[in-house]
């Protein structure tokens, strides 16, 4: 059996340093790929990354390309492509910009790569998730969102930074939407299996959750120019990683909801179990009445967003 083939469009902040990580951790070959008018910088990036290897021990072969049919038989597809959002751009214009970007992206990979599993980490990260898995055709397992991951990390984080302890004792989980309507849940969320609710007042959890929902504007206005992209990789890092090494690792991840939580043809950030098949359970948490609508509240705005893209 060869090695694993890991392809990642984008070779800007997160998708190069997503690469080193990828190779760092030998997880198998990479392919890291941009647009042709960028001919040269994926190439560079990925030299300069090959020649970290004999200094971090890691025999993981890397190629830069800018064509993204050389990413022929990958397992994993990672797509990062995509334009930030700007001063005075509205959601709306966000969408069609990127779904413009994605959905060339997504007719050439899955035909170059038919049997890959696909991860987005592209914003708006729901909709373009469920973009991707209706231009690819593949099965609802095989299509997953970066963010929760992202968003959970951030959330533990805070509550590691509130409480003075160790932020590998905290396990958070954060449901919904990449955005100002994900919907953090303190009930599940604990240090050492003790819930949060236990350990600080409802006024500081409401704090750590809004924080959360503010995470990623918050390193936007600190660094003036760009967006988080250290965080986000480890992030897609530890997706494929459970998906490679088929490690059934429970995470928060941007799913196909087929019925679960009341919801049908739409893609939400959920609890899943991720294996070599990719999305192999979307796990149910029994929501109490409030969360429950705090999340089909998140699911309207996507659903708004989806309907923006007239796909049917």
């Amino acid at each position: 059996m060869g090695r694993n083939r890991i392809g990642v469009v984008g070779a800007g902040f997160v998708g190069a340093t997503l690469a080193q990580r990828l190779a760092d951790a030998q997880l198998g070959d990479v392919v890291l790929s941009d647009i042709k008018e960028l001919d040269g910088m994926p190439q560079g990036k990925a030299l300069d990354i090959m020649e970290t290897g004999p200094i971090v021990g890691s025999d993981a072969r890397m190629v830069g390309t800018t064509a993204v049919e050389d990413m022929k038989d990958c397992d994993v597809i990672v797509i990062t492509a995509g334009l930030a959002r700007k001063p005075g751009m509205t959601r709306e214009d966000l969408i069609d910009k990127n779904a413009g970007i994605l959905r060339g992206v997504v007719e050439r990979v899955s035909i170059s790569s038919p049997n890959a599993i696909l991860i987005v980490v592209t914003n708006p990260l729901d909709v373009m998730a469920y973009l991707a898995y209706k231009v690819s055709k593949f099965p609802k397992n095989r299509v997953v969102g970066m963010a929760g991951v992202l968003d959970a990390a951030r959330f533990a984080f805070f509550i590691a930074e509130k409480l003075n302890c160790s932020s590998q004792d905290v396990r958070a989980m954060v449901l919904g939407s990449h955005g100002d309507t994900m919907v953090p849940l303190p009930r599940f969320t604990s240090v050492w299996g003790v819930p949060i609710t236990e350990l600080l007042s409802e006024e500081a959890v409401e704090q750590l959750v809004n924080r959360t929902r503010d995470g990623g504007a918050e390193i936007v206005k600190l660094l003036k120019q760009g967006s988080a992209y250290y965080a986000p990789s480890q992030s897609v890092l530890v997706m494929v990683q459970s998906i490679l090494r088929d490690e059934k690792r429970l995470l928060p991840a941007c799913a196909v909801l087929d019925g679960e939580y009341g919801l049908k043809d739409i893609m939400m950030g959920v609890p899943v179990i991720l294996g070599r098949t990719g999305v192999e359970r979307v796990v149910e948490l029994r929501l109490r009445p409030e969360e429950l609508k705090m999340f089909k509240d998140s699911a309207a705005k996507v659903a708004e967003g989806t309907r923006h893209m007239k796909l049917a």
